[in-house]
Formats: structure tokens, sequence, C-alpha cells
């Protein structure tokens, strides 16, 4: 006798004197999600429950989750790098004063972030 599991196309495998469905997760939810990914899902699982839950359920949610990751990614060096322009940040002052070029390196590092969270992150 097959169970509705079966006849859609689950397994069991045997545990002692137990039968137990034989899942996994599929490997492309295996994949990192990197950093900016990971914020965004702790701010829909807290924000929006029922979101969440609909993109999880239907395994939309690791791909969206890795789209908004190499978003993030890419708009940040965009962005630091238009600031890097703007502030006149440079090889030059980095051979100069190095502790300057640090100091104004993580000042636009920060701003851009913020601008990335803001606009993607948590929304």
């Amino acid at each position: 006798m097959n169970s509705i599991y079966e006849k859609t196309g689950g397994a069991y495998r045997r545990c002692g004197d137990y039968l137990i469905p034989d899942l996994s997760i599929p490997e492309e939810d295996r994949q990192p999600i990197g950093k900016y990914g990971r914020m965004r899902m702790d701010y829909l699982e807290k924000h929006h429950p029922g979101r969440y839950e609909a993109m999880l359920l239907t395994g939309r949610l690791m791909p969206y989750l890795r789209e908004i990751d190499e978003t993030a990614h890419g708009r940040l060096e965009r962005i630091m790098s238009q600031m890097k322009e703007q502030e006149g940040v440079t090889e030059q002052l980095k051979a100069a004063n190095q502790m300057e070029w640090v100091r104004r390196m993580n000042s636009i590092h920060h701003r851009a972030e913020e601008t990335i969270l803001i606009e993607l992150i948590y929304t």
C-alpha cells in the first residue's frame, strides 16, 4: 500500500522500527545567501511574516535573497567608486597618508552601506 507521499514521488528510509520520510533540501537552497541576503531575510521574518512564509513555502525565498545580496554588493561598489571620485580619494592619497586614506574609505563605505540598507534591505 502506497501513501500519498509515495505516490507524489516521496520515499521513506528505515530507522530502527520506524519509516522516516527521506527529505532533503534542494541543491539551489544550499548555496550561501551572503550578508545582505541574511539581513533581508531577518527583516522579512520579523516585519513581514506572511510574505516571508509565502516565499519560503513556494521556494522563491532563497533565489530572492541571493538576488538581493548580489544587487546590494553591485550597488555598494558603484556608490563607493562614485563617492571616492567625488571626494578625491586616490592612490596618491593612499601612498602619501595611509591613515587618512583608511579614515576616508571607512567613512565612504559606511555611508554607502547605509544607503544600500535603506533602499534594498529595510523597505
